[in-house]
């Protein structure tokens, strides 16, 4: 395994992380702690999970991955050798199980924390995020903003920095970031730590072969600002491993089970992930073995997040980091990136 400092921190993370959103859903807590047991024993020491967890939302399981960290963490009393992030959720009017209202108020923030901290039965949380932003933006398959002069949020950043500054000088998180957010977000988050309000460490957005949109605009800020980037859904729900070109999802796959998971499944995101696949056969590469190092070869990139259903898969996705792409390759992936630039945003 490779290890990185995480910036602005004094964390040695893995230059892979573990995800675990599927842990409740479509793996039971045996299989997720076989995952956790795997991970460790081949070097990695980043994991990374959410209030909300698993997906899909459901009143039922939420919370449950949380719960099965937490039970393995008990078991294995290991935690300080691992670095652990977990996510407050967003307004969603499909998630007011969690609590209402859905914002990163100080009640809400103080109700989201201790819950976690519970859940994982532990008494701090290395990274603490915002899962996506309170105000109307593009995340989850939007392409564009379309602004909306109605909107209720008003800015509020100055005044949830100050929150979460609070849950950092009580020892209840040690750091924070942000995911799903965009270069308007990160750079207010960054005008006020100019004014001294604690800093914004990382970025935890989607990134991959079919969706590179954060290389225009974020990825400068986060080099020229020193911000760790964690790319989440590096194969594209799995359509970035082949299995649905070939044929060998099997019934229990992601999208197979949840067919409204069709973001990384349009005709055009299905055409650019044949060209890619085509590469790789080309190569002598397994298409997620070359979709994940496109990954890990990015200046910007800190630790990708990946996730698995089986052992088989998380094998493989962790030997992933073994793999060096050539400049010819890298040059045939930017040509199929020019040809049909983010079909899956």
């Amino acid at each position: 395994m490779k290890y990185i400092t995480l910036p602005n921190t004094d964390l040695k993370i893995s230059k892979l992380c573990l995800g675990t959103m599927t842990w409740g859903q479509q793996n039971t807590e045996a299989e997720a702690h076989e995952q956790l047991d795997f991970a460790i024993e081949k070097g990695i020491n980043f994991i990374d999970c959410a209030e909300m967890y698993p997906v899909p939302a459901n009143p039922k399981t939420q919370g449950r991955t949380e719960t099965y960290i937490g039970n393995w963490l008990a078991k294995k009393k290991n935690r300080e050798d691992l670095i652990i992030t977990s996510k407050i959720a967003g307004p969603s009017r499909s998630m007011d199980h969690i609590r209402q209202p859905l914002d990163f108020s100080k009640k809400s923030l103080e109700d989201a924390i201790n819950k976690s901290l519970k859940r994982l039965q532990t008494d701090y949380i290395d990274l603490y995020q915002l899962h996506w932003p309170e105000r109307n933006t593009n995340y989850f398959g939007q392409r564009d903003y379309t602004h909306k002069k109605d909107e209720l949020w008003k800015d509020n950043f100055t005044e949830v920095l100050i929150h979460l500054e609070d849950f950092v000088k009580e020892g209840r998180i040690r750091h924070i970031g942000l995911s799903n957010e965009t270069p308007f977000g990160l750079m207010r988050c960054m005008e006020e730590a100019r004014k001294g309000k604690l800093k914004m460490v990382s970025v935890q957005n989607p990134y991959n072969l079919v969706n590179r949109k954060d290389e225009i605009g974020l990825s400068e800020i986060l080099q020229r600002e020193n911000i760790a980037y964690l790319p989440y859904s590096p194969l594209g729900f799995g359509t970035l491993t082949g299995k649905y070109l070939d044929g060998t999802a099997d019934a229990n796959s992601r999208i197979n089970q949840f067919k409204q998971y069709s973001r990384y499944s349009s005709k055009t995101a299905v055409e650019a992930t044949e060209k890619y696949y085509e590469i790789a056969k080309r190569c002598d590469l397994s298409l997620t073995h070359m979709a994940l190092a496109f990954i890990l070869q990015k200046k910007f990139v800190t630790a990708p997040i990946i996730g698995a259903t089986s052992i088989e898969q998380l094998s493989e996705n962790i030997e992933s980091i073994k793999i060096s792409l050539s400049k010819e390759i890298l040059k045939e992936i930017d040509t199929v990136h020019n040809q049909i630039p983010n079909p899956a945003p």
